[in-house]
């Protein structure tokens, strides 16, 4: 896994660090037993202080996502895929046209990522980030 740092995000580095492993964990990409690129290689790659990367992964051991083994580097303890997300599942591909469509209709990223989050903010209004996490409303179909 290699991390993507946006300064110009405003947000903060080591919480990229934190949403990036997440959603690798979420998509399949890093799966339990993976080993987490050392804070030395993150560091290298991304020009990033060593010490970000050991808070995010810091915060991530909180979660109960990732365990430090001493002398070995930090491993995902746990997914959080669904078979919902997976690179062959319906909906990732219903999503995947739709984003051809809104490309072809002249969208840029910035417009469609603006698109998505107003109908996710309706579609998932009164829930939580942690009721999320917890798979609350799983099989709920949203239309």
């Amino acid at each position: 896994m290699e991390f993507r740092i946006d300064r110009r995000s405003g947000t903060a580095a080591y919480q990229q660090i934190v949403l990036q492993t997440k959603q690798a964990l979420r998509l399949g990409v890093l799966l339990p037993g993976d080993r987490l690129p050392t804070a030395k290689e993150v560091a290298e790659t991304c020009a990033v202080n060593p010490n970000t990367t050991l808070k995010a992964y810091r915060e991530l051991e909180r979660e109960g996502l990732v365990e430090p083994r001493p002398g070995l580097g930090t491993f995902v303890r746990r997914s959080l895929a669904r078979p919902q997300t997976a690179a062959g599942a319906p909906l990732r591909g219903e999503l995947a046209a739709w984003m051809d469509r809104a490309r072809a209709a002249g969208l840029e990223r910035d417009d469609v990522t603006a698109l998505v989050a107003s109908v996710m903010e309706e579609r998932y209004a009164g829930t939580t980030a942690a009721a999320g996490d917890s798979h609350s409303g799983e099989g709920r179909e949203h239309t």
